[in-house]
């Protein structure tokens, strides 16, 4: 699914030209800072620099709605080849939940870039210790224990615990969940014992898991990640397989070379040793799909959130 790009240029200078410099490229991230689609913007835009891909890439947060009021400032922009935006199952889920004028279909699908879990976490003083000690509670009084998600109705921070729920036996219209625009967001209530846990991406907690302000009770994918000391919760006998993703879009109405030229700089970003490295250090597996395909997946995951939303009976 890759396509091989060869190698770069020597310059003049003796520096390394690839072809896909885009100067002046703008890359939006549609939640507050701290969250995933920040954590992959920033780090993606890092990486391409110091790998030399391109320069200057400057990386601004339009937070709001679940990341559908930065997807309207995304259309707004037709034909602007030099801006781009972080998104993922969260803003598939949010478009359908807000009912938003816009939506993915209107946007040119660029990558999809990585696949993560989520984790189920609470704060270092919680009186949960595992996670059967925190469904069990959960089941006595399903409202009156609040979780707290960085995504709205619809997206992978409120699909995974409503998820657990049901497979807990939890009726997941009893569950008291409380929205916030992002993984950073929320990580002030989860500390503050604002919510009894937290569900959000292992990417956006894992420094203050390791720094022990957070204690991580489960991961939601197949596997066990190789970082945290936490089961999933499939072998802690719920059935839930869970995970979620993140990719690029850029405007509508861009030229044929544009789009290329950009889907040429992600690839490239993809196969530097800078983004492999940053994947591993953050928990990310690689999911990487461009174009038409990324398209597809887009459409598929739409029909995802509706047909889980149903299934929960929300």
């Amino acid at each position: 699914m890759l396509v091989l790009v060869g190698p770069p240029l020597l310059t003049a200078g003796g520096g390394a030209e690839t072809g896909t410099q885009i100067p002046g490229l703008r890359l939006m991230v549609p939640n507050t800072p701290g969250g995933g689609y920040d954590i992959t913007a920033r780090t993606a835009a890092k990486n391409a620099e110091d790998a030399g891909l391109t320069h200057n890439i400057e990386v601004f947060n339009l937070p709001g709605a679940g990341g559908t009021v930065g997807l309207s400032r995304l259309v707004s922009e037709h034909g602007n080849g030099k801006l781009a935006m972080s998104m993922g199952l969260g803003v598939v889920g949010a478009v359908r939940s807000n009912h938003a004028p816009k939506t993915l279909d209107d946007t040119t699908p660029i990558a999809r870039l990585t696949e993560e879990q989520d984790v189920v976490v609470v704060a270092k003083n919680s009186p949960y210790k595992t996670i059967d000690d925190l469904i069990g509670a959960w089941k006595e009084d399903p409202g009156k224990l609040p979780v707290g998600g960085g995504s709205s109705p619809g997206g992978p921070d409120h699909l995974a615990p409503m998820l657990m729920a049901k497979a807990a036996g939890i009726a997941p219209k009893q569950v008291n969940y409380i929205p916030f625009d992002g993984g950073g967001e929320l990580l002030a209530s989860i500390l503050g014992s604002k919510v009894a846990f937290g569900v959000s991406g292992v990417g956006e907690y894992l420094d203050q898991i390791k720094a022990g302000e957070l204690r991580v009770l489960a991961v939601t994918g197949p596997e066990r990640v190789g970082e945290l000391d936490a089961p999933t919760l499939r072998e802690s006998g719920y059935d839930v397989d869970f995970t979620n993703w993140r990719g690029i879009v850029a405007p509508p109405g861009i030229s044929e070379a544009e789009r290329d030229k950009l889907t040429r700089l992600i690839e490239e970003l993809h196969d530097s040793p800078e983004w492999q490295k940053s994947m591993q250090q953050n928990g990310w597996d690689d999911a990487f799909l461009t174009g038409e395909k990324f398209g597809d997946f887009l459409d598929a995951q739409d029909k995802r959130v509706v047909s889980v939303l149903k299934e929960l009976g929300l």
